[in-house]
């Protein structure tokens, strides 16, 4: 059975490259950095929502489901910086070759995460091999929207259509799932300024957590798992 890697991603504004790009005074705080950017954005469309390459990666966490083992663990240590957590994604990747599941994974968790990983200078072969090395992976790679070796539940479950897109947390829920726990992405920001890694970390593993449990109820559905089965690795 080929390994699944659920994964997701949590972000604060990239103030080091924020400071290169708004060219602000040398004096201005961390946060006063991170005010402007949000200022500027709301300028431009309403919305404190950064673009992609103006976030940085503070947390990665997985759920790993191989062989007999399941497992669901944040990448480093409260430590570790944003260059150690990404070479260690792309690593298990090499690793173990897995499906990699996510919601939203296409949209944001991906971009950001290809963003991060050129400006950090990590290096991630088996996940850009488009077929140039394994020839299976020219059929079914990580980088196309339509292959399954990236399956974005989101993405899927809406048939492709940002229209139809629905948040984990109601789809958790709806499900019979907790949902969000702790947290949501909005506050990572602020409990980052206050040293609160552990519960960003904790927050993270709890969105990969409903995403597996999302994903197995999916695989239900599409008969890839029997009601004995699903129940099994509920």
């Amino acid at each position: 059975m080929t390994p699944t890697l659920v994964f997701d991603i949590e972000t604060i504004p990239d103030i080091h490259g924020l400071r290169a790009l708004q060219d602000v005074p040398a004096a201005a705080t961390d946060e006063d950095v991170a005010n402007i950017a949000f200022h500027l954005r709301r300028q431009h469309n309403g919305s404190d929502f950064l673009p992609l390459q103006q976030h940085k990666i503070c947390a990665i966490s997985c759920a790993l489901r191989e062989g007999s083992n399941f497992k669901v663990w944040t990448l480093g240590d409260t430590n570790s910086s944003e260059a150690e957590i990404i070479q260690r994604f792309f690593d298990g990747i090499e690793k173990y070759i897995p499906q990699i599941v996510s919601w939203n994974g296409g949209g944001f968790d991906l971009p950001v995460l290809h963003y991060r990983a050129m400006i950090n200078k990590v290096q991630a072969p088996r996940y850009w091999d488009l077929g140039e090395d394994d020839k299976d992976f020219k059929w079914n790679n990580y980088i196309s929207r339509y292959h399954m070796r990236h399956l974005d539940l989101m993405d899927v479950l809406a048939m492709f259509n940002p229209r139809a897109n629905a948040p984990l947390d109601d789809i958790a829920q709806l499900c019979g799932f907790p949902g969000k726990l702790g947290m949501d992405g909005s506050k990572v920001w602020d409990a980052f300024k206050n040293g609160e890694i552990e519960s960003i970390r904790n927050y993270c593993e709890t969105d990969v957590a409903n995403t597996h449990l999302v994903f197995l109820r999916f695989q239900l559905m599409r008969g890839h798992l029997t009601p004995a089965a699903y129940e099994a690795e509920i």
